[in-house]
């Protein structure tokens, strides 16, 4: 697709109520929450999800927020630090990390906390996950919307890390977030998942995968899940969540190429959460680095 038909991800599309495109900081990584918020309102994105994680800004409401006013980025939504590289951030008794990234949430004003499943190992919290979501989810004024995940495969090997399970469809969770990437690992089709989780869908993380055993989290139209008729499935079904980018930068040589990565996501979010008819946006080629597993 040449220039002329490439969509300025700055000018604003649609009416007020389209749906919003936000940036995961875990899309700078290793660059930190100030470079998240900068590039992101730079670029022209709707607002950010903070992942929460040893970057002591994404643990400090009060510094969230001033970043938040600095740029204009409302703070839409949070992660919570359930990944294996923050097991460490706000203790190791997950449960209680939960309630505080809910806590967090409430006061820089964001609407949804995405949480893992917990890991096979962290048996007591596994047993109290459900209800502990559930509890969490009826007080009103936070959604927590738990993601998809995958089995761990190597070589000929499937490892089930997750309890209950990796797959939110087999359990009765209020709301789920889809993430793209994730379902590339677990070969899973997302187009499909939209009709499984129907009315549970509250989040969406945008990303993409080629059915590795890795968590490519690549820009939207380098892998091969249908990221764009995911996009405008969720257009004609009238759906108002957020669509997060949440891409794997971290083998950019620098940093025109992250921005490069970061603008690409957003044209092709807002390509396909347009209306009606458009021309169609092909991201430019990767470069030449692969992206180490993601999250």
């Amino acid at each position: 697709m040449s220039d002329a038909t490439t969509p300025d991800p700055t000018v604003e599309t649609g009416t007020a109520d389209r749906i919003q495109v936000t940036l995961s900081s875990a899309s700078v990584y290793p660059r930190k929450a100030p470079f998240a918020f900068e590039i992101a309102a730079e670029l022209g994105y709707d607002g950010m999800e903070v992942m929460v994680w040893s970057d002591e800004t994404t643990q400090d409401a009060r510094a969230l927020a001033k970043l938040s006013a600095d740029h204009g980025m409302p703070i839409r939504s949070i992660h919570a630090p359930t990944l294996l590289v923050s097991q460490r951030v706000w203790g190791r008794a997950p449960g209680p990390k939960l309630r505080k990234t809910v806590d967090l949430a409430m006061e820089v004003g964001a609407r949804t906390v995405v949480v893992h499943p917990p890991f096979r190992w962290q048996y007591k919290y596994a047993r109290e996950f459900a209800d502990l979501v559930r509890e969490l989810d009826d007080g009103g004024d936070v959604t927590i919307a738990v993601e998809n995940m995958y089995p761990w495969r190597g070589g000929k090997r499937e490892m089930q890390a997750y309890l209950p399970g990796w797959d939110p469809t087999d359990h009765d969770y209020d709301h789920v977030t889809l993430d793209l990437s994730h379902a590339a690992v677990a070969q899973q089709d997302s187009l499909a998942l939209l009709d499984v989780f129907d009315g549970r869908l509250a989040h969406v993380h945008l990303a993409d995968g080629s059915a590795s055993a890795k968590d490519e989290h690549l820009v939207p139209g380098r892998g091969d899940q249908p990221c764009a008729d995911v996009l405008a499935e969720l257009v004609r079904r009238g759906w108002s969540g957020d669509v997060v980018v949440e891409i794997a930068t971290r083998r950019a040589t620098d940093a025109a190429e992250r921005r490069e990565d970061l603008a690409a996501s957003l044209a092709f979010a807002r390509t396909y959460l347009t209306p009606g008819d458009h021309p169609d946006y092909v991201p430019p080629p990767g470069h030449r680095h692969r992206s180490l597993d993601a999250w």
